[in-house]
């Protein structure tokens, strides 16, 4: 279902662990014990939450790094294999000129019948 929306399954589990730490927090706020043991608790709970979301986070920016990485790898070898294939192509074309100029100035001499170098054009 989050493919359909464009979602990545790494962003719908963060958000299940945000939405996590925050009903967990909520629940010790409202939690029957004295103050300090749920600001202690609060403040423990936090910290790891913190550490975790930071180890998520850091986690998260390796696989885009990564992501990026192959997809610019992937770039360039099509820019690559475009540029050879032009490169050929235009190799190809400009043969195909020469030698259709060759023929034109050929044929043309023998059509004028006089016995002037092919090469130069009158």
């Amino acid at each position: 279902m989050s493919s359909e929306r464009g979602i990545s399954g790494s962003a719908v589990v963060l958000a299940f662990l945000v939405g996590g730490a925050i009903g967990a927090g909520l629940g010790l706020l409202y939690a029957p014990e004295s103050g300090k043991r749920t600001r202690v608790r609060l403040r423990r709970f936090v910290e790891e939450a913190q550490e975790k979301t930071e180890k998520a986070v850091k986690e998260f920016q390796g696989k885009a790094e990564g992501s990026v990485r192959e997809w610019r790898d992937q770039v360039e070898g099509v820019v690559a294999a475009g540029k050879e294939f032009f490169e050929e192509k235009k190799d190809l074309l400009t043969d195909a000129y020469e030698a259709g100029r060759e023929t034109f100035l050929r044929e043309r001499q023998k059509l004028s019948g006089g016995d002037s170098d092919p090469a130069s054009p009158r």
